[in-house]
Formats: structure tokens, sequence, C-alpha cells
């Protein structure tokens, strides 16, 4: 008898085990196809401010090649009219020499923007720490509404994030992700696939109110 319910339970953990399986591979794929379909599409409106979101520098300083990007990018929105003035976020990374933000700002100015329309923050070191300091800076300066620069395939986590913290003080974003065709194809998927495990992350800390981590973006 005791044989037999051991091999009840054993069953029962099986199809458990195999019901679960299923269901996180689901999501997994639903994640995949949410980080792909909504890194592509813009709903960018004229704003007070361009929020460029941090990545890593290089070992000798130089922006590395999402910064790059998303610098550039926040560059030509801002040479378009969209934001009269653009926020550079990133704090200084590990080993790193300065702050993700001043190679931002760097990029901005040799692409044209003026050092006046300028503002940088230097302490974040996560996509949650960009959208507190960014917005304490929009607070500062009664700015409510903003467009947010970042890759495509970062997008998705990063407007869940900025809802988060923006919507408790009514500041309106909207998004400009980096052109799908500026990044290389090993790079997005690889980076995609690092997102649908962040994106899970975040939910899992979302729904047990866990403080804030330094995941970055």
């Amino acid at each position: 008898m005791k044989k037999l319910l051991k091999q009840v339970r054993f069953k029962h953990i099986l199809r458990f085990a195999f019901i679960t399986g299923v269901i996180w591979i689901v999501v997994m794929i639903a994640l995949g196809v949410g980080v792909n379909t909504y890194g592509v599409t813009e709903n960018a409106e004229t704003s007070d401010v361009i929020i460029v979101l941090g990545s890593g520098l290089r070992r000798d300083g130089r922006p590395g090649d999402a910064l790059l990007r998303r610098s550039r990018w926040g560059a030509q929105l801002y040479a378009d009219g969209l934001a009269p003035t653009v926020i550079c976020t990133g704090g200084v990374g590990q080993n790193a020499v300065r702050s993700e933000s001043s190679a931002c700002r760097e990029v901005l100015i040799r692409e044209g923007v003026p050092e006046e329309a300028i503002f940088v923050e230097e302490q974040s070191k996560s996509t949650e720490e960009n959208a507190i300091y960014a917005q304490a800076i929009m607070l500062e300066n009664d700015w409510t509404s903003a467009v947010i620069v970042t890759d495509s395939f970062h997008m998705l986590r990063a407007n869940w994030i900025f809802n988060t913290y923006f919507d408790e003080n009514n500041i309106h974003h909207t998004r400009s992700p980096v052109p799908r065709d500026w990044v290389r194809s090993y790079f997005y998927t690889r980076h995609s696939l690092r997102e649908i495990v962040a994106l899970q992350w975040q939910a899992f800390k979302e729904i047990f109110n866990l403080p804030i981590t330094a995941v970055p973006g």
C-alpha cells in the first residue's frame, strides 16, 4: 500500500512539474514576443525632456556600443525638436573611470546638442535608479513630460519601471527606441534573452515588494 501511495505521489509530482514547465515555457515565449514587438513601437510626443538611459563604458572610458547608440538617438530627437532638454542617466560602474552619463553628455555635445540643454544624473546603477533620479531632476525643474530613449530590447522593462515611478507624480512619458537596425543581430539576440529573465525578476520583485537592486539596463 505504501509503495502504491509513493507511486501515486510521484506521478502527481511529475505531472505538476510538467505543467509548471509548460507554463514557464509559454511565459518565456510570450515575453520574447513582447520584447520584440514592444521594442519597435514608438509613441514619442513633444515633451519637456528626453531621457537617455545609461549603459556600460569601455575600459578606457569611451561609451560602449549601447550607450553610443542611445546617446546618438537622443541627439537626433533633440535635433528634431522633440524636447528642449536632455537628461543623461547613469553613474560610475564597477571599475569604470567615469560615469555613464558623462560619456552620454560628451556624445550629445559632439552631435550638436548645446551644453546648457544637457542635465547629468550620476547616481544611478540600474534602470530603476535611472527612473528615480531622472524623476528628481524633473520635479526640481517642474517638468511633467518625457521621452524615454533606450535600446528596443530594453524598452518593455524600462517602460514598466518608468510607469511605476512616474505615475506616482503624474509625470507623462512616451518612448522612442533606438532603431532596431542600429543593433548587431548577435547583440540583440543575447540581450533580448537577458531581458526575458530580467522581466521575470522585475515581476517577482513587485509581487513580493522587494527593494531596489542594481540590475543594469
